[in-house]
């Protein structure tokens, strides 16, 4: 139910072209990063201090492409000198524009030099980082007037792409319920929902501070997580209720969304669309793919209201008297 946030160090480019194809061999910086610089032109300019990098990336380990900006929003990074810190800016004053390097990282010299990595990475894991350099600006203001333009392309791509990704999830939704003889309500949104059986208690309403007990899996059956049976659970957690303020914050917009539908001690299924879940960047290492429909069994075991937050409280200032003259 929690998004699990993957950030290597301060900055965070990779792409991967080819598993390292390409000519040459890799070289060592002096932190001992790995890489291999693949030149498009020689007869561009070496980037500079100071400069800005266009760049277009992805990010891998293993077989698993954690993220990627190719055909969206590119990445910019200014040039700078920095010490041997283990990063691939160590790298951009190497670099001309058109050229694509290929970085590797030891998942195991990461963690000896601080970094948090999420459960799925090993410590022998390699992570292979590549990226492109688009292009190369003289100044940050010249790249701002690049990236607002590249922002409002991607805003447009995004509702684009959403709005092709909405219709897909309605027809991939609509086949499930058809196919298992589903008796569900819909929202305005898209969340499907069933009530399977109730106690008649209280409305969930917005704002009201909701307790769960869930199943979580998607329209192929495959598990993913549980508060009821750790037997279905990716990353072990204790099997404690599910809170969440209803239809405001604490979990995916679906199930904000869908509980509203329930009351005190009604146990159902919510059927969330992709578009109203994780979308395409779904949690790691685990078996939610990118743009996957999500079902949940739920079961409401508790329902309080929010906590107001308390006044201050205000402490008189002393009364400061002039004594009388006599």
């Amino acid at each position: 139910m929690k998004k699990t946030v993957f950030i290597l160090s301060s900055l965070v480019v990779a792409i991967l072209f080819a598993a390292c194809s390409g000519g040459g061999s890799f070289k060592k910086t002096k932190s001992g990063l790995l890489y291999k610089i693949i030149p498009s032109d020689k007869n561009q300019p070496v980037v500079k201090r100071g400069q800005i990098l266009k760049l277009h990336f992805t990010q891998k380990v293993r077989d698993s492409v954690l993220g990627t900006n190719f055909g969206k929003m590119p990445y910019y990074a200014p040039v700078d000198s920095v010490g041997p810190i283990y990063n691939p800016a160590e790298i951009f004053p190497l670099l001309h524009k058109g050229d694509s390097v290929t970085v590797i990282m030891l998942a195991d010299t990461l963690v000896k030099k601080g970094a948090q990595l999420p459960p799925f990475i090993n410590r022998k894991d390699k992570l292979v980082l590549s990226f492109r350099i688009v292009d190369v600006f003289a100044a940050d203001s010249t790249a701002d007037v690049d990236r607002q333009a590249e922002m409002a392309k991607e805003q447009k791509r995004m509702e684009a792409e959403a709005q092709a990704q909405k219709s897909k999830d309605e027809k991939l939704l609509s086949d499930y319920i058809t196919k298992n003889n589903i008796k569900a309500g819909k929202t305005a949104s898209g969340v499907y929902y069933e009530i399977l059986s109730t106690q008649n208690g209280p409305t969930v309403d917005s704002g009201k501070i909701v307790s769960v007990k869930y199943t979580g899996y998607t329209l192929k059956g495959e598990f993913f997580d549980s508060n009821i049976d750790s037997t279905k659970q990716i990353q072990k957690h204790p099997l404690d209720p599910f809170q969440f303020a209803a239809g405001s914050g604490g979990a995916i917009q679906g199930m904000l969304e869908g509980i509203l539908h329930f009351k005190k001690g009604d146990k159902g299924r919510l059927l969330i669309p992709s578009t109203l879940a994780y979308g395409p960047n779904p949690p790691p290492g685990g078996p939610i793919k990118p743009n996957e429909n999500l079902v949940f069994d739920i079961e409401v075991v508790e329902l309080k209201d929010a906590q107001q937050p308390q006044a201050p409280t205000v402490v008189p200032s002393p009364q400061v008297t002039t004594p009388k003259k006599k």
